[in-house]
């Protein structure tokens, strides 16, 4: 990333800009000393830290070709959070600890910093999915308790993938089997609220008090006092008398939660939990009503390697899951709910603009390939942004998807019955040379989920039988209302709302690159979009005329950041434009790969963290990191990897207290790939080496040799099972982690 482009994405006195599309930005140092030398000795003056070692050179690096070669001839990956020196990093959670009337859950990832006066706050964490290899290994260690996991396997591949869950008898010791290890899992998902001190040395500390809590998987399944509740159309939906698909018998409410992946926080104190990959344990597919496939449809499955299906056992109707969770953390007798009116789908991020007599307007995204990018409107305005009856607002609005044009233009699409079905043509992606089947919703509407589309003249039949999403979502059919007046148009609103990703397909929705994230600019108001990866994974692609590589790649597996500004909550138009893209600095990049979360620091810096993909083209960028991205001051301009993560983890919802002292990160899945690192006679753990060809500054190619190690031991120590968990980086002497 070069200067000109990170003041585009910080909005710091620019215009329109493109991002940049030739080989490797030179910068400053290479003009001042192309052949090696030192360092600028100016921008380490005004850098707030000493970046950390990198595996790939930066244009930032301050080095010359030659050194490059040097430098980078040959680097051993570490298995540890890696920050500047003058830094630590302090572990403040771990997997396993207690928590309210639970555990501290599995994979930790959205955190969010709720202040309460003084010295203390609380800490909302979610806890997302289970690494089945590290959990299975580890659980013993963390827990104290032993599971039957091989036993459960065994017996699960003698079915050869097939469990006939409703068959088996209340004693059959498969069913105890599987409620046992299913029951675990469940107990580490979900979301968890922690109470947090400042110590005397400015240190965070667990403190436990009377907010803390947990929701799990299975909140509610033994105490219907404890279901969670939903709001909007939906609710309608799950009240039905009678419907086309399963009933799971508990009306309008629900149990637990889980799939909690990135989320955001109100300015009135509570918490948005967004569930993401939910269709891994529950059935993602619907009918035209909006009700649920059978659960049997995603069976429960364990293999060691695989842990699926964890609502089958429990009869979870798949309907009620993939969901925005508000919950409040400061009152943990609250009933967690569900808002209908921000949609179904994967959701992964969320970003709130709440502005005196304006509407609330809520941005989220869909983290699939071709998944979409969505806005919610409230039907009333907001009086007083701080307080806390703003949550009445999410009951009643309208939710948008977002449509792209090639010339930086958009347009907010509203989904509703009376929207005309005009889904993107396949031929529009055999212009770049790579095939598209477009997913609908399926044509016999008596059958639940999607249906494939490869032509252009399949997609036309479609729509003279369907023109608006009337036709695809009828309604109530006589006998399923409950008798009230507004029945059938709430219900129908509710079922398009539940499958909301292929009813935005269906009205044109541009297929996107997996947005991770959206933050608010506080300075000019605008959206700030992470698109982690481009391509395709067989079942949805991103749009290459949108998401396409700085070369105009039609797959570009390395994300973007966006920066997104439309007309107010009023209008149904925005402009866009790409103003960072991750890659190789040789290849047009800028040095990262998979851009996820980002955070806004106190004093308006950017701060981001990656979550590569687990491919040849994105191991080359070694283990996941931290970068911050600084606004103000002659550094500015000057991307920055302030931390690298363990092995075979990600770093994950950044978030900071309110002077600024400390950044907070999730470590998630250590150890995921090749499990607990195992310590060798000579006291060393296992690694392996790796061979990879570079470029250097001057565009001449060198060769790498990496040691990289197999496993994880975080932060448990060597030999030991890893654990994912928060930590929080503070400098050593006390001071805001970016005083020079």
């Amino acid at each position: 990333m070069n200067r000109r482009e990170l003041l585009a994405l910080l909005g710091i006195g620019m215009g329109s800009v493109a991002f940049r599309s030739a080989l490797w930005p030179r910068g400053d140092a290479a003009e001042a000393n192309p052949g090696g030398g030192q360092p600028r000795a100016a921008a380490a003056q005004v850098r707030p830290f000493a970046p950390v070692p990198y595996p790939l050179p930066l244009p930032s690096d301050g080095l010359g070709a030659s050194q490059q070669r040097d430098v980078y001839g040959q680097v051993t990956l570490q298995d540890r959070v890696v920050v500047p020196e003058g830094f630590r990093a302090d572990v403040l959670a771990t997997w396993g600890e207690p928590l309210g009337k639970g555990r501290f859950g599995f994979n930790n990832d959205y955190l969010a910093f709720n202040a309460m006066g003084g010295n203390r706050a609380l800490l909302t964490v979610n806890f997302e999915y289970i690494s089945p290899r590290v959990w299975s290994d580890s659980y013993a260690e963390v827990i104290g308790a032993a599971l039957p996991f091989q036993s459960l396997a065994a017996k699960l591949g003698q079915l050869k993938g097939d469990l006939p869950w409703d068959s088996l008898a209340q004693n059959d010791p498969l069913r105890q089997l599987v409620l046992q290890v299913a029951t675990a899992a469940m107990a580490d998902l979900g979301i968890g609220v922690c109470s947090i001190e400042r110590q005397a040395d400015g240190a965070w500390k667990r403190r436990p008090g009377r907010h803390d809590r947990r929701i799990t998987g299975l909140t509610g399944w033994d105490d219907p006092a404890q279901r969670l509740a939903v709001s909007g159309p939906a609710r309608e939906v799950f009240s039905l008398n009678k419907r086309l698909g399963y009933d799971d018998g508990l009306g309008d409410r629900i149990i637990g939660t889980f799939a909690n992946c990135a989320g955001g926080q109100t300015p009135w104190g509570t918490v948005l939990s967004a569930e993401e990959n939910f269709h891994n344990q529950v059935v993602e597919a619907v009918f035209a009503d909006g009700s649920s496939a059978p659960p049997a449809q995603r069976p429960f499955v364990y293999d060691g390697k695989k842990l699926e299906g964890l609502g089958h056992p429990f009869g979870l109707a798949g309907n009620k899951y993939g969901w925005m969770v508000e919950i409040d953390p400061f009152q943990p007798q609250r009933t967690p709910i569900k808002h209908s009116w921000l949609g179904r789908f994967r959701h992964e991020a969320v970003a709130i603009k709440a502005q005196r007599g304006q509407p609330l307007v809520v941005y989220s995204g869909c983290d699939r390939y071709g998944g979409h990018l969505y806005r919610f409107v409230s039907e009333s305005v907001v009086q007083d942004p701080q307080d806390r009856s703003n949550s009445r607002l999410f009951e009643q609005g309208h939710l948008e998807v977002a449509r792209f044009g090639e010339d930086g233009s958009g347009q907010w699409i509203r989904l509703t019955p009376q929207t005309p079905i005009q889904p993107q043509y396949p031929s529009h992606y055999e212009q770049w040379g790579v095939p598209m089947v477009t997913l609908l919703p399926h044509s016999d509407r008596r059958r639940p989920g999607a249906e494939r589309f490869a032509t252009d003249a399949s997609i036309d039949r479609y729509r003279q039988r369907f023109k608006t999403l009337a036709d695809l979502y009828p309604g109530l059919s006589p006998g399923q209302g409950q008798g009230q007046g507004q029945t059938q148009t709430t219900a129908q609103m509710g079922a398009i709302l539940i499958d909301a990703h292929l009813a935005a397909t269906a009205v044109g929705a541009t297929a996107t690159a997996r947005p991770e994230d959206t933050e608010i600019d506080p300075s000019s108001g605008d959206l700030l979009v992470t698109f982690t990866a481009g391509g395709s994974d067989g079942e949805g692609r991103a749009d290459p005329a949108i998401f396409h590589g700085p070369a105009r790649q039609a797959s570009w597996p390395h994300g973007w950041i966006m920066r997104l500004q439309d007309d107010g909550p009023q209008g149904s138009r925005f402009r866009w434009r790409m103003v960072a893209s991750g890659g190789l600095p040789w290849e047009g990049g800028m040095g990262f790969t998979n851009p996820d979360n980002l955070a806004l620091d106190p004093a308006g810096n950017l701060w981001m963290v990656t979550d590569r993909l687990a491919s040849r083209e994105c191991e080359i960028f070694g283990n996941n990191s931290c970068w911050l991205l600084p606004a103000h001051g002659a550094g500015a301009g000057e991307p920055l990897c302030f931390a690298t993560a363990p092995v075979e983890s990600e770093f994950a919802g950044p978030c900071f207290d309110p002077d600024g002292k400390t950044l907070f990160l999730a470590v998630q899945h250590p150890g995921e790939a090749n499990g607990i690192r195992s310590v060798r006679q000579s006291g060393a753990g296992t690694r392996e080496a790796q061979g990879y060809t570079l470029s250097d500054r001057d565009g001449q190619p060198f060769e790498q040799l990496r040691w990289v190690p197999l496993g994880s031991n975080w932060p448990s120590g060597p030999g030991r099972a890893p654990r994912p968990a928060v930590v929080a980086i503070r400098r050593q002497n006390g001071t805001r982690l970016l005083e020079n």
